[in-house]
């Protein structure tokens, strides 16, 4: 069981962001994004959207850092990736 996190490179809000994931359950991720102090509305289905500066937090706490791609594979792997289904 891990937690992952990969880098923060999208910009939003003045910030850059990144991804942070359980590849067991989703049990897990949301106890750790509690941990962390990140609110529900940040869970996108099968990850948390968060800021670079949680990002750290979340690296101190035991979160791995990985790639982008690492974090997509851990989540089919796991069964928990869920497709963003784009609207026209």
């Amino acid at each position: 069981m891990a937690i992952l996190v990969d880098e923060a490179l999208w910009p939003r809000w003045d910030r850059y962001w990144c991804h942070l994931i359980s590849d067991t359950s989703l049990s897990e991720l949301h106890e750790f994004a509690d941990l962390l102090g990140i609110p529900e509305r940040a869970f996108g289905g099968d990850h948390y959207d968060i800021p670079s500066e949680v990002r750290e937090k979340a690296i101190a706490l035991g979160a791995r850092p990985v790639s982008s791609r690492a974090i997509v594979e851990a989540l089919i792997a796991a069964g928990l990736r869920k497709r963003v289904k784009h609207q026209p």
